[in-house]
């Protein structure tokens, strides 16, 4: 049984390095400081959402249809992607009206401040 690397030190969280590489048929063992992909270090769930996404070829519709989660969560974890992979995320000037009404719907807001979110 194999095992998913760990990339997170149990101790202190800060993020662990590979140093020895081993072959199981001839026994040659490798050791350095070994780079990991910035995908190394995502949760199983990011892979995962960045799976769906990527087969679903970006379109948001088909990911919340995959997954059964509303629109402003797939973007959500759009930007918590972004921001894992090192990146910084770009904030649009984008309509915020479906977040507004899904927390509506949620009943987190109430009319009066999702009419005042809208305005903005």
């Amino acid at each position: 049984m194999a095992y998913r690397i760990l990339t997170q030190c149990p101790v202190c969280n800060s993020k662990l390095t590979v140093t020895k590489l081993t072959c199981k048929k001839c026994n040659t063992v490798i050791e350095n400081d070994f780079e990991l992909s910035k995908f190394s270090y995502l949760t199983m769930d990011q892979l995962n959402f960045a799976e769906v996404f990527i087969k679903c070829r970006g379109n948001i519709k088909d990911v919340e249809k995959e997954l059964g989660i509303s629109y402003p969560t797939v973007r959500s974890k759009i930007e918590d992607l972004i921001v894992s992979l090192g990146y910084v995320p770009i904030r649009e000037k984008a309509d915020n009206s479906c977040e507004v009404i899904d927390k509506l719907e949620k009943g987190e807001i109430t009319a009066e401040q999702a009419l005042n979110l809208l305005k903005k």
